[in-house]
């Protein structure tokens, strides 16, 4: 999907729609709720999933969550991307949570399978690249289960976000204080301070070597899950795969010639 605009690398890439596949409980489908893009120039390789459902705050319904698994499907297949950003495209909102409205008019059976769904997702956003949450707006119960699910998250100093055990209501400076947070940034007239930041950070990332950087995310992410052997193990497994890269090497020749090395991804 992304290949497709890579031609166009000068100028900001359109966004995608993506229409969601049936759903027995929905009617005829309404405009796009999840938007893809990939970005240009000096942020050519980073891609962009947009949550646009200004109707419901971003709630995720079974439209929504279709387009946005069949996005991370999309994406997961595209080797260029090397950093994933998720924002809102609804002012002051970054996901309101599940759409219990919607939940309300499924039957036990339809919820059970839903809630299924919803885990799965979470499991989606397990991306290979990095992925960074631009928060730039309430992040409610299953939106900030989302926002965790990523890597990286900043936040606007500005943002409340209703912690998922407790209810309590946190802004961005508290949320960054108790680690929720990555970043917190002052909010700017067009409520994307967080996006800004977010891009800023994932331009960061885009210079080091992706085969590298996606070996790191999987040693880390599957090494907190197991004791410190098994973590070395696993961290282990890691680097014998990086060894034999093009990227490797060109990291050490970029060292020993002292320029900016020149990664491919191989």
């Amino acid at each position: 999907m992304l290949r497709a605009l890579t031609n166009a690398r000068r100028l900001a890439r359109p966004w995608k729609a993506l229409r969601a596949r049936s759903c027995a409980s929905h009617g005829p489908a309404g405009p796009p709720e999840i938007q893809v893009r990939a970005l240009a120039g000096a942020d050519h390789r980073i891609a962009e999933i947009l949550m646009n459902r200004p109707s419901a705050c971003n709630a995720l319904g079974n439209v929504l969550v279709n387009q946005l698994l069949e996005a991370l499907a999309q994406l997961r297949e595209d080797q260029q991307v090397r950093v994933l950003l998720f924002r809102s495209g609804v002012k002051g909102v970054f996901c309101a949570g599940a759409d219990l409205k919607e939940r309300e008019q499924m039957s036990e059976a339809e919820v059970g399978i839903f809630v299924q769904r919803l885990r799965g997702l979470m499991n989606e956003i397990a991306f290979p690249a990095p992925t960074i949450a631009a928060m730039d707006g309430f992040a409610l119960g299953g939106g900030l289960e989302l926002a965790l699910a990523c890597d990286l998250r900043v936040a606007g100093v500005a943002l409340a976000k209703e912690l998922i055990f407790t209810g309590r209501r946190l802004n961005g400076a508290q949320a960054q204080a108790l680690g929720l947070v990555n970043h917190t940034v002052s909010q700017n007239e067009d409520g994307n301070a967080a996006y800004h930041r977010a891009r800023e950070l994932a331009q960061e990332i885009l210079p080091q070597a992706p085969i590298a950087v996606r070996l790191g995310k999987v040693a880390i992410d599957r090494g907190m899950e197991v004791d410190i052997a098994s973590g070395m193990a696993i961290e282990g497994i890691c680097y014998a795969q990086n060894i034999p890269t093009q990227d490797r090497l060109e990291g050490m020749a970029a060292f020993r010639e002292k320029r900016p090395p020149r990664f491919v991804g191989k």
